[in-house]
């Protein structure tokens, strides 16, 4: 009986041992990979404008009738965070409350503004009311999107007070929404460039 439980005991510590040397190689792994898997930052397109170019000078006309300028040499105005959304989109629906909440801890220096294309307005009123955004400039533009090169969305741009283009991609989530306030405060384009410098 007794010499039972002893060999219980030592196959069970056996057993412990095998256990701890697999959750170190594990663990072990687990860093590696962290090590070797770059933080993904919003993807940027290399099309259209590029990030440290001075952007055209585009007028565009908010729903409630304000003319806006994007781009462009300007006086030295607030950063323009511009998220390019629209009612067939559902990741844009979950979006606009990340990005309304993002923006408003920058607002000292960051203006949010809404940006679309199609034909029916009426559906993009009834859009801007049924996001509660009201509050917020969102204007109708083919031609701001043809000039940033916007195929998918949601994408997002940010352009300085003097017209530069700061920062673009597109964005699924907040985490590459603040890439982008980054690349902007680091004037490194990307979470990836970042990653290959220090590499």
């Amino acid at each position: 009986m007794l010499e039972t439980v002893l060999i219980s005991s030592i196959i069970q510590w056996i057993i412990i041992l095998i256990l701890s040397v697999m959750l170190f190689a594990l663990t072990r792994q687990v860093g590696i990979l962290h090590e070797r898997v770059a933080p993904a930052g919003a993807l940027q397109p290399t099309s259209g404008p590029k990030v440290g170019e001075i952007t055209e000078k585009i007028k565009v006309t908010s729903l409630d009738g304000n003319e806006i300028e994007i781009g462009g040499v300007s006086d030295g105005q607030n950063i323009k965070f511009i998220l390019f959304i629209s009612p067939t989109c559902p990741v844009c629906k979950e979006l606009v409350p990340t990005a309304i909440a993002l923006i408003r801890s920058e607002a000292q220096r960051m203006e949010l503004f809404f940006a679309s294309d199609g034909e029916n307005i009426q559906q993009h009123k009834s859009y801007v009311t049924d996001l509660g955004i009201t509050d917020y400039p969102y204007f109708v533009s083919e031609r701001l999107g043809l000039a940033y090169q916007v195929s998918k969305l949601p994408f997002a741009i940010i352009i300085d007070g003097d017209g530069v283009l700061r920062s673009k991609g597109l964005v699924n989530t907040r985490e590459h929404m603040e890439s982008l306030i980054e690349a902007m405060d680091t004037g490194i384009a990307t979470v990836q460039e970042y990653v290959g410098l220090q590499s």
